[in-house]
């Protein structure tokens, strides 16, 4: 994982409230040693709620200067997680009510199962483990409505914003820079463009979606199997990309296997068609398809039950813990892009100032922490010695040249 740190005027006075913060919170919490649980059970969602009519919205001060970030953007190791401080948390209450709260705006389902769910479950156990106050969610926004829904997020009594992909994010400078009291966190995935009114997460797309396709080559080639079908919304750009590095691992373990790409969804970003979905894993099985990829969100727990039922390899879509998860259904493999283990590891680094509005934090196979590419279920030792092969080489930079063509035949660039 890697960090970048644009020095502003804004992050630096955020980051010195931060720290005269941090070490209270530190001193209170002497000789409470008890580690946060990494595997966090899914809890209830919490209703949206309107905001009070007489909530205000503070101001930042008026006194901070804003700078421009050089262009030449320092890379450093990223800090190591810290479990999260217990006692106040007076430095993130933006509005003043006392209360540190949470707001996500979620493009799809918040009960998916899969990428969005992934954040809403980890805010929600962070929150509570912090005696934050109830967590606000929207989810389901389409890209065409994000400018409200941001906005109207924003207005109510939350602390904190995290916005859940960047499919929604284009309205996000403009927000974050007017509502600048809340501190702004964008799960952006694929890339957002920098700003110091916000943090944002990104991962190595392409390495995870090559250690996935090696992950399934093996499944693949251990199971007899020779075909495999990736179901997806629409072929928009950061889907190309994603299977296209697929398609290159799958390959890199058998140039015989068989790959399909099928789009389920309408343009854009119809991750959550059913029924068309369901027709397409259909199809595919019908022609022939002994794995089924759904990189989808509303729709991916129907396939995987689906493929469950029809005996097809079947893998995640972003979570990270359905090797173990309990419940109906089974996963063979994991590919971990999960939202909410980067919300596990970032948001203890906000409470100590070590993550700022401005960086941008990169997740990549290979690189630690650990929470980036795919994993084999019940993997054997001979199997996931070729997992480790795959990690080390994304971590090497020997693929970058052949991932920088993906990228630019996905986003012609």
């Amino acid at each position: 994982m890697t960090i970048t740190n644009p020095p502003t005027s804004r992050s630096r006075w955020r980051r010195a409230a931060l720290s005269v913060v941090a070490l209270s919170l530190v001193a209170a919490a002497c000789g409470d040693d008890d580690d946060s649980s990494d595997d966090t059970e899914t809890t209830e969602a919490a209703e949206t709620t309107d905001a009070p009519d007489d909530t205000e919205t503070t101001d930042a001060p008026d006194d901070t200067e804003t700078t421009d970030a050089p262009d030449d953007t320092e890379t450093t190791d990223a800090p190591e997680a810290t479990d999260a401080p217990s006692g106040e948390t007076a430095d993130l209450d933006a509005n003043g009510d006392g209360e540190v709260r949470i707001g996500i705006a979620a493009a799809g389902p918040r009960d998916d199962g899969a990428y969005y769910q992934a954040v809403v479950d980890a805010a929600e156990t962070f929150s509570a483990e912090n005696g934050w106050g109830e967590v606000i969610v929207v989810d389901n926004i389409q890209a065409a409505d994000a400018a409200t829904e941001l906005a109207n997020l924003a207005q109510q009594p939350i602390d904190i914003m995290i916005v859940g992909a960047s499919e929604i994010a284009e309205p996000m400078p403009d927000l974050a820079e007017e509502y600048s009291d809340i501190f702004w966190y964008c799960n952006c995935g694929a890339g957002f463009p920098e700003s110091e009114f916000y943090l944002q997460s990104q991962d190595n797309g392409a390495g995870i979606a090559y250690t996935a396709g090696v992950a399934t080559g093996i499944a693949l080639r251990d199971s007899g199997g020779d075909s495999v079908a990736f179901l997806g919304c629409c072929d928009l750009g950061f889907e190309i990309q994603h299977y296209l590095a697929y398609q290159l691992g799958l390959e890199s373990v058998d140039e015989s296997l068989t790959f399909t790409y099928v789009p389920t969804g309408d343009f854009p970003f119809d991750f959550d068609n059913i029924q068309n979905a369901s027709a397409a894993y259909e199809n595919a099985v019908a022609e022939g398809a002994d794995a089924i990829y759904p990189y989808l969100g509303g729709a991916h727990e129907p396939i995987v039950q689906l493929a469950n039922e029809g005996g097809q390899i079947v893998l995640s879509a972003g979570a990270s813990d359905v090797c173990t998860r309990e419940g109906d259904l089974s996963w063979d493999i994991a590919v971990r892009f999960d939202g909410g283990d980067y919300v596990r590891e970032i948001f203890p680094q906000i409470l100590d100032g070590s993550a700022q509005e401005g960086d941008i934090i990169v997740y990549s196979p290979g690189e630690e922490p650990d929470v980036a590419g795919a994993v084999i279920c019940d993997a054997t030792p001979e199997q996931q010695a070729e997992m480790d092969e795959a990690y080390a080489l994304v971590a090497s930079g020997d693929l970058d040249a052949n991932f920088g063509e993906i990228a630019a035949e996905a986003f012609g660039g």
